[in-house]
C-alpha cells in the first residue's frame, strides 16, 4: 500500500477538470494544487512577484505581450515554468498526498511510482455550454475561448514535455466528464485512485 498518492489532472478547457480535481481532493482529505496555490508557491520559492507569476502561469513560450527577450530558454515564460516545476517536485518530495492541476505535473513527476496521471476530456457541445454558463458569455464566444485555451495548454505541455498533451500513452486514465458529470467523474477517478493506492 502506498503512503503517498499524487493525482495529476490534465484537462481540456470546459471539461470541468478543475472542479473535478477540487472534489477529489476535498473528498479524499488532501490538498488541491491549482492555479492559485501553484502561483503562490512558485512566487514564494522564486522570489518573483505573484502577479508576474500569475500572468505567465501555464503560458507557452512566446505568449503574446510577455516581453520575451532572447532565447526561449531564457524567456520569462520558461523562467516561471522552471520554478513551477521545481515547486511541484518539492511537493512530491515532501511525501504529501495531493492533487495537482495542469502545469505538466504528469511529466515533471515522471517515474514517481506514487503518481496517478489523469486526463479529463469532454464533448464539445457540453464544454462550450459549461464555459458559457461560468463566464456568462455566448456559446459562440465560449467555443472560441475554449479553442484558444486548449491551444495554449497544448503548446505549453508539448514544449516542456517529452509526451504530447492528451496522448493516451502519457496517462494512466483518460475520462470523458460528459458521460458521468462532474461529481460522477470525480467519484470514478477517486475510486480508481483508491485502488491504485492499494497496489
Amino acid at each position: 500500500m502506498k503512503n503517498q498518492i499524487i493525482i495529476t489532472i490534465g484537462r481540456e478547457s470546459g471539461s470541468g477538470g478543475h472542479a473535478i480535481a477540487k472534489k477529489i481532493a476535498d473528498e479524499m482529505g488532501i490538498e488541491c494544487y491549482d492555479k492559485k496555490k501553484l502561483v503562490e508557491g512558485t512566487a514564494k520559492i522564486s522570489g518573483m512577484d505573484r502577479n508576474y507569476v500569475k500572468k505567465l502561469d501555464e503560458k507557452p513560450v512566446g505568449f503574446p505581450f510577455s516581453g520575451r527577450i532572447g532565447a526561449f530558454e531564457d524567456s520569462p515564460e520558461s523562467n516561471v515554468a522552471r520554478k513551477t516545476f521545481e515547486y511541484i517536485r518539492q511537493i512530491a518530495e515532501s511525501g504529501e498526498s495531493c492533487v495537482i492541476v495542469g502545469r505538466c505535473a504528469d511529466s515533471v513527476l515522471k517515474g514517481n511510482p506514487n503518481v496517478l496521471r489523469v486526463f479529463v476530456v469532454g464533448d464539445v457541445e457540453q464544454k462550450n455550454k459549461r464555459l458559457a454558463r461560468i463566464q456568462q458569455i455566448s456559446v459562440e464566444e465560449a467555443d472560441e475561448e475554449r479553442k484558444e485555451t486548449d491551444k495554449y495548454r497544448r503548446s505549453y505541455h508539448n514544449f516542456y514535455s517529452d509526451t504530447k498533451w492528451g496522448d493516451s500513452r502519457a496517462y494512466d486514465l483518460i475520462v470523458n466528464s460528459s458521460r458521468l458529470g462532474i461529481q460522477g467523474t470525480a467519484d470514478y477517478i477517486k475510486n480508481f485512485a483508491e485502488a491504485f493506492k492499494e497496489i
